[in-house]
């Protein structure tokens, strides 16, 4: 962002959100909505109240708890909306031909509570993406460089090469996925979904063209997020022991909820001040956000103007740090 822009910067808003399948989710202080392209070229806007800020549990409130629990939420959130989001481009599945297991599986759904399922679902989902997740970017790195100590290599050198690894499998998972077709437009909404967030932060009015000269770039973003833990667990990874790596694994997973807890507040620290020292503490972050956005089309802004429209309350005061 420009001087020029941060010149006219009327305040912080606690607004975020997450891009979808042609779309994009936003979720304010007291509602959280969905904007989707669909098919036919409208735009899909689903509304829905929420308890966040003041009305949030104590345990997503309290600073070095809140993060965990937040991170998680978000998760299992997004993945709903996603899955909104894949269904409302009516892709056909008349000629889809399924198992008998598949069958099996949809005819025993269709008798439950589909709130229920989805809930059984997205958890479940949320725990098998976060398991992946920490065998991609605990257990590989720790193994590979476990195997350094075979040729006589002290532990710093292994720690060094832990925490190479993980920022190399980072960036190159997320290089590799913005190649996609179907990413790259996400990507895109994702791009959208920030500049428009900038804009409503700048006091402006939301249209395409205000909108669309705001940067793409935004501090609190979940790609800083998940950057900063990774650089908290090299950190951390350089005072644990390497005699054993089941030990070294353990500790590493016990340590996890404490790691998200930090980069949530240091991420909170940097998206409400505007300092040299939150500027460093941002630079990595914004830095792979230029992996994860690209700049968005009209159409595209069009969905995010959709979606923060909702989410924001009638007195601007209670959306300000």
């Amino acid at each position: 962002m420009s001087k020029k822009e941060k010149s006219k910067e009327k305040f912080k808003s606690r607004i975020g959100g997450q891009a979808l399948i042609e779309g994009i989710m936003m979720r304010g202080i007291s509602k959280c909505a969905m904007a989707c392209r669909l098919p036919s070229g409208e735009i899909d806007v689903e509304v829905w109240d929420i308890k966040n800020g003041k009305d949030a549990p104590w345990y997503r409130k309290v600073p070095f708890i809140r993060g965990t629990f937040n991170f998680l939420y978000s998760m299992i959130e997004g993945y709903q909306c996603m899955m909104k989001s894949i269904d409302k481009q009516d892709f056909d599945e008349e000629n889809e031909k399924k198992g008998k297991l598949e069958e099996w599986i949809d005819s025993k759904l269709e008798k439950c509570d589909d709130k229920k399922v989805m809930a059984v679902v997205s958890a479940l989902t949320v725990i098998l993406s976060l398991g992946l997740t920490l065998v991609l970017f605990k257990f590989v790195p720790m193994l590979m460089s476990s195997l350094l100590g075979k040729l006589g290599a002290p532990d710093v050198v292994k720690t060094v090469s832990e925490g190479v690894l993980r920022l190399v499998i980072l960036i190159s998972y997320m290089k590799i996925v913005s190649l996609t077709g179907t990413m790259k437009t996400t990507f895109m909404y994702h791009g959208a979904e920030h500049k428009t967030i900038a804009c409503y932060e700048h006091g402006e009015e939301l249209t395409v063209e205000n909108v669309r000269k705001h940067t793409r770039f935004h501090k609190r973003c979940g790609t800083s997020f998940l950057l900063i833990t990774v650089l908290i667990a090299i950190i951390v990874g350089m005072f644990l022991t390497w005699e054993n790596i089941w030990i070294r694994l353990g500790m590493q997973l016990l340590l996890v909820p404490v790691e998200a807890s930090v980069a949530y507040e240091i991420i909170k620290l940097a998206g409400r001040y505007d300092n040299f020292f939150t500027a460093i503490l941002s630079a990595p972050g914004l830095w792979l956000q230029r992996i994860t956005t690209y700049e968005p089309t009209d159409a595209q802004i069009e969905c995010a103007i959709a979606a923060i429209k909702p989410c924001i309350p009638d007195d601007s005061e209670e959306d300000k740090w």
